[in-house]
């Protein structure tokens, strides 16, 4: 599977941001589809995931603020950023899973997006 993660930019806090991921293969519809996140100077953290069927988990930070979906058809994973805040300034990144688990563990995830800067001004 391949991914290529598109649609970051620069938005002023309390704006909003949509992000997709296409990602090529067939099945991509048996993957869970994560979304990742990298501040300047910090690890990598977790997101959002969605299942096949799905299933979501949603880091605190972004709970009622961010939304993901899938739209298996296109073979493409979004994520709807809303109430942008500065904090939430990083490079995202979309990650598949074969494991179903809808993990937040970045290890559990087989393949890689490049990445898209999300930089939010305050």
């Amino acid at each position: 599977v391949q991914l290529q993660a598109s649609g970051g930019g620069l938005v002023q806090a309390g704006g909003s941001l949509r992000l997709s991921c296409a990602a090529s293969g067939r099945t991509f519809s048996r993957y869970d589809m994560g979304w990742f996140r990298q501040a300047p100077g910090k690890e990598r953290e977790f997101v959002v995931s969605m299942s096949w069927s799905g299933g979501t988990r949603y880091a605190d930070s972004v709970k009622d603020r961010f939304t993901i979906s899938r739209d298996n058809a296109k073979n493409t994973v979004y994520l709807q950023m809303n109430s942008l805040k500065s904090e939430d300034t990083a490079v995202y990144y979309c990650a598949a899973s074969s494991l179903g688990l809808i993990s937040t563990n970045e290890n559990r995830y087989d393949y890689w997006g490049q990445g898209t800067q999300v930089t939010v001004s305050s």
